[in-house]
């Protein structure tokens, strides 16, 4: 598939060559940044070959055109599902202190592990996901957590040693799902994530059983045989977040609601209260200096919420920002100041600066992304 730059990054290209500047180019033909650590990628989850889209960061939070680094895999679309492919939070993300990327090839069965520069990627391997339909990653440590959301779904553990991401033997649990291959972008597992302790690592199983799965975690890594199930406030459970103390911060599709959790030692979950910003399907969370955000898929928009001092989720805006048509996943930059929206029915990303009280301002549109990208990952 040949993907486009973006029309400003296209533009600035054209004024290098008019002041007579050398571009040294990338494989993508896109001019090079050298500038480590502070970069944006997006992953296409094209059905002909998975590719992840690289930009750098400006100190605005503004970003640039990189490069396209294939994955070596294939992406699929999760059935019935429009605009968001993987139906998940956290389909590419950053493990082992930022050094690698991880991106799932839904349509492969497959991960692949990037070497991380700055802003630009080598590909390192390609291994299995110990599933079927990969769409979410996770890490904790030198560990890391792989989701597959097809048929009955699975999540399958790995750790870093050295260069390589190795599969841990017998560290394949099954989630029990009544769903399909590819799974139903409403019946599918969403997101996979540790705790911030390590101790625990959720699922959510979207309508499937309207629930939170939690496995234990040895200190060797080892999963639980089989997770202790909570039903959710408001049925299906997307994608998560943790606040400061470590609670369990979901959004609930159904209601489009924010929902706050403890999570206790046997692995549990104990409600601390819900609320709604009366949009349409809140799917998607990301969060920054005590404000969490979230996208808002079937209204275009991102609403934003906290806590009160005992831990129970507050509305502070139901229309914090404006985005673009099918808005569907987001990330944070590592500093808190900026976020990323990615809107894969338009093919953009929306760029904000995160103010005072979780405030958003607009500083950017990026267009020309391709539609039905989803994942997205910042350094």
């Amino acid at each position: 598939m040949k993907l486009h730059l973006p029309i400003r990054a296209l533009a600035a290209a054209s004024l290098l060559l008019g002041l007579g500047v050398a571009a040294t180019t990338t494989a993508a033909g896109a001019a090079p940044f050298q500038r480590p650590g502070h970069a944006l990628f997006v992953e296409t989850d094209n059905v002909s070959g998975n590719s992840v889209l690289s930009y750098l960061r400006g100190p605005d939070g503004t970003i640039s055109y990189v490069g396209s680094f294939p994955t070596g895999g294939l992406g699929a679309v999760a059935a019935n599902a429009v605009a968001d492919p993987l139906a998940s939070q956290g389909g590419l993300a950053l493990i082992d202190g930022g050094r690698e990327l991880v991106a799932t090839n839904a349509g492969s069965n497959t991960i692949t592990v990037f070497d991380v520069f700055g802003a630009r990627l080598r590909e390192r391997e390609q291994i299995s996901s110990g599933g079927v339909f990969p769409n979410s990653v996770s890490s904790h440590g030198d560990l890391v957590a792989v989701l597959n959301a097809g048929g009955t779904g699975t999540v399958a553990e790995f750790r870093v040693f050295g260069d390589q991401l190795v599969a841990l033997p017998n560290q394949v649990r099954s989630l029990g799902l009544n769903n399909t291959t590819p799974p139903d972008f409403v019946h599918g597992a969403g997101q996979v994530g540790y705790t911030p302790d390590g101790q625990h690592l959720v699922v959510t199983t979207k309508h499937s059983t309207d629930s939170y799965e939690v496995f234990s975690v040895a200190q060797n890594g080892s999963l639980g045989a089989s997770p202790v199930v909570t039903a959710a406030d408001n049925a299906v459970p997307f994608a998560f977040n943790f606040d400061a103390a470590g609670n369990l911060v979901g959004v609930e599709a159904s209601t489009s609601s924010l929902s706050v959790y403890s999570v206790n030692a046997n692995g549990t979950l104990t409600s601390l209260g819900s609320v709604s910003d009366g949009a349409k399907a809140l799917c998607w969370l990301s969060s920054a200096n005590g404000y969490f955000f979230g996208d808002n898929a079937g209204s275009a928009s991102v609403s934003s919420f906290t806590e009160n001092g005992s831990g129970a989720p507050t509305l502070v805006n139901a229309a914090a920002a404006t985005a673009h048509a099918g808005t569907t996943d987001s990330t944070v930059s590592p500093d808190g100041t900026t976020l990323y929206v990615e809107s894969g029915a338009a093919g953009t990303i929306d760029v904000y600066r995160v103010g005072a009280a979780g405030s958003l301002t607009q500083v950017e549109t990026v267009f020309n992304i391709p539609t039905a990208s989803e994942g997205i990952a910042a350094s």
